[in-house]
């Protein structure tokens, strides 16, 4: 590797070049223009499919092989799933036993049932991970032991990376749970139903081999198709792909924590305050504890006004989806299904609708949803006082979380960050986050159990906030008050190497991860 470092627009010290692919530094928000055309996938010609439309094959192991899997490949797969996945272990299981080295893992995202990856990243078969690295794969690679350097990117920036040719997928491996021989595909039926199938969008649109495994196969045509089979080379059955009541993954629960119960409360009257919740608003609030408080606050001030959402921006669930038939809210843009309730509301509802990170997301795109949105309530494991944050790593500088759409949700109209102050008593709010994921341009609200903090640039809201009983204060304020019940918090200590880039949503590099000094 080249180990020449340039500072970037956030004054962080990027290598020249990850896994042997120049980079380029983050230049700020809007600066970076990219050039060129979109990448294509190879020309495919009927004559190379069965003409009656059957792609099956007998089992995984003979898609792979079919698909021409071989050293050094880039392999794709999807989290819809989420801590049910069954499949991409088994890719991976098939792959070793080949005796098949130095794979890239493109994964949408990963949780903690793919900790037998870490097997496969010990024995050879993965070199390393482009996409999330949760839980134990973040410790994994926290402490330096995979191969190759991750690189992390949101979900517009997973879309982004396949359609400019920065990744280039070799097999696309998507786990449908309805898909008839043919390929068309959908995950809002059969009994493994996790919802829509978005995040594979990319994978099946430019990957140069497509396999689809489902555990439901019907006759041509499945109806709805999210996948088209048109994309798809090759269909296996699998007895059971996925595991839908762990789609839930411990996150879509409301919070019983009276202090996150008061961030919601604090974070809905602001909202109602500052006069963001009116008629025909829109708002995304994600599966966390704390956010699904917010939306049930948020619900009960548009009852009493007499107000309806226009749009709400999903991951859905059960809270979001009774919001959907009470008619509070008019239309859910759903980008991840995070509950059975919304499985079904999906299935059923026709104004739920799907979305995938192309239309939503994409930076590298005529536009995107993002920007029309008008509240959203993100979380974070730090804020410094320049209001930078972090999603990916702790304070203590592990890599345990991914970025999933948060940076690309930063482009909405009014970005709010409910934290607490402190986590097992170490401050959230630091004079410098570990790891900037986005930069406090783009972040307005802070909403902590001791105050709200409103980001100096955002005039409007301070204006209409002035008089309001509510506890605003100054981001340092809060940092003060913090350090005063739990001292100054020791920065996290690293050694020189670097273990993962997270990228912004253009592409360019925003920050790297070194590896933890655990002697420290």
């Amino acid at each position: 590797m080249n180990n020449t470092f340039t500072k970037n627009a956030v004054g962080r010290m990027i290598p020249a070049e990850i896994n042997g692919k120049p980079v380029i530094p983050f230049k700020g928000v809007g600066k970076h223009r990219p050039e060129g055309r979109k990448t294509a996938p190879m020309i495919a010609t009927c004559a190379d499919y069965p003409s009656d439309g059957d792609k099956r094959v007998a089992g995984l192991k003979e898609a792979l092989v079919k698909a021409g899997i071989q050293n050094g490949m880039t392999i794709s797969t999807h989290h819809h799933f989420r801590n049910g996945d069954l499949v991409a272990n088994e890719v991976f299981r098939i792959a070793s036993e080949l005796g098949i080295r130095d794979l890239v893992w493109f994964p949408s995202a990963s949780f903690p049932c793919h900790e037998p990856i870490i097997g496969y990243m010990e024995d050879g078969t993965i070199h390393h991970i482009e996409g999330s690295m949760n839980g134990p794969l973040g410790r994994f690679t926290s402490r330096g032991k995979m191969k190759g350097v991750g690189v992390l990117r949101s979900h517009g920036g997973r879309y982004q990376a396949v359609q400019d040719g920065d990744v280039h997928i070799d097999i696309a491996v998507i786990a449908a749970p309805t898909a008839d021989p043919f390929g068309n595909a959908n995950g809002v039926t059969g009994s493994s139903a996790c919802g829509l199938l978005g995040f594979a969008l990319a994978d099946s649109q430019y990957a140069d081999r497509v396999i689809v495994v489902t555990d439901n196969l019907v006759p041509f045509p499945c109806i709805p198709w999210q996948i088209q089979g048109n994309y798809v080379d090759y269909v296996v059955e699998m007895d059971q792909i996925g595991v839908p009541e762990k789609i839930v993954s411990g996150t879509t629960q409301v919070t019983k924590s009276p202090d996150r119960l008061y961030i919601a409360e604090l974070t809905a009257q602001f909202c109602e305050e500052a006069g963001l919740i009116r008629e025909g608003f829109s708002f995304q609030a994600g599966a966390g504890g704390t956010s699904l408080s917010i939306g049930i606050y948020f619900a009960e001030i548009m009852r009493r006004n007499g107000i309806k959402a226009r749009f709400a921006r999903g991951g859905s669930n059960k809270y979001l989806v009774d919001m959907l038939e009470e008619g509070l809210v008019e239309y859910i843009l759903d980008g991840q299904t995070f509950d059975l309730d919304g499985v079904r509301s999906m299935r059923d509802n026709p104004r739920h609708v799907n979305t995938s990170p192309f239309t939503s997301y994409n930076y590298h795109g005529k536009g995107n949803f993002a920007g029309i949105v008008d509240i959203v309530i993100l979380g974070a494991t730090e804020v410094d006082v320049n209001y930078n944050a972090n999603v990916v790593t702790h304070s203590d500088g592990y890599l345990l979380h991914g970025i999933g759409g948060w940076q690309n949700c930063l482009f909405s109209k009014n970005v709010i960050l409910p934290i607490p102050l402190f986590r097992d008593r170490v401050p959230v709010i630091r004079d410098e986050v570990t790891t900037i994921c986005g930069p406090g341009e783009l972040i307005d609200i802070i909403v902590t159990e001791r105050g709200i903090a409103i980001n100096p640039r955002r005039k409007d809201l301070i204006e209409k906030m002035k008089g309001s009983k509510l506890p605003i204060k100054t981001i340092g304020q809060l940092k003060e008050e913090a350090e005063a019940i739990c001292g100054v918090p020791k920065p996290a200590a690293f050694t020189e190497k670097v273990i993962a880039a997270v990228k912004w949503v253009d592409g360019t590099v925003i920050d790297v991860v070194r590896q933890v000094r655990e002697d420290a």
